[in-house]
């Protein structure tokens, strides 16, 4: 039998929020970085819950996101080719980030992994297109049942809770990096931390963050380095 492949040494970790529309904006980003360097860099999207319970939701047409959306969000999407309104609602996300963590659980090590990120995208454009209610376990079941996955389990999931303190868990992480806005791109070296980078980052600037982590990997082979090479 072949030998299977040795694990990529690079990792990139992504503290994002379904409600975020940076994170979704970044998506296609991180999509030409899988696609530039293969097995090289293993992607893992953590998930960081803005504005959880008990801080106020925000007014969906408040002047902040009024002005955010005009200045920022929809520029970049036109640039980034993505198809977003402003949403007319703002839900919380906690069941939406359980609904992924649900998900990467069960269909890890399965022929439906794939789905997962299907079902991420589909949440994204869900909400940033058709104001998805991140919050209605019902729409989340339908979403998943349309992606092949089981609905079903999924609701009586979210009704037990069974992945909310994952989901806690992964931002208080978060905040112990120093991680208060996402997106948050952190980079591991052999699951050692190397940077952090906020914001949404053009995909040039990914791939020189990748290309500078590996040209130190190349030089420090066999030695056991420090590679914090990234701003943080």
């Amino acid at each position: 039998m072949p030998t299977p492949p040795a694990p990529p040494r690079l990792t990139l970790e992504v503290f994002s929020d379904l409600r975020c529309p940076f994170c979704y904006l970044e998506l296609p980003e991180l999509e030409a970085l899988e696609d530039r360097f293969g097995h090289d860099i293993r992607v893992v999207w953590r998930p960081f819950e803005l504005r959880p319970e008990p801080e106020p939701a925000l007014d969906p047409h408040c002047d902040y996101l009024n002005e955010l959306w005009r200045d920022a969000v929809l520029p970049m999407a036109q640039e980034r080719g993505l198809s977003m309104r402003q949403p007319n609602i703002q839900p919380r996300s906690r069941l939406a980030l359980e609904t992924l963590a649900w998900a990467e659980r069960r269909y890890r090590d399965t022929p439906s992994a794939s789905q997962v990120a299907a079902l991420r995208k589909a949440l994204f454009s869900g909400f940033f297109e058709d104001s998805l209610d991140l919050s209605d376990p019902g729409a989340l079941a339908e979403i998943a049942n349309q992606l092949g996955l089981d609905g079903a389990a999924l609701e009586a999931s979210l009704a037990a809770g069974e992945d909310r303190e994952a989901v806690q868990a992964s931002r208080e992480e978060g905040q112990a990096l120093g991680v208060h806005g996402v997106p948050a791109l952190r980079f591991l070296v052999d699951g050692e931390h190397a940077g952090i980078l906020s914001g949404a980052q053009p995909r040039r600037q990914l791939f020189l963050a990748v290309e500078r982590l590996q040209d130190a990997l190349r030089q420090h082979e066999g030695k056991r380095t420090s590679c914090c090479l990234l701003y943080t």
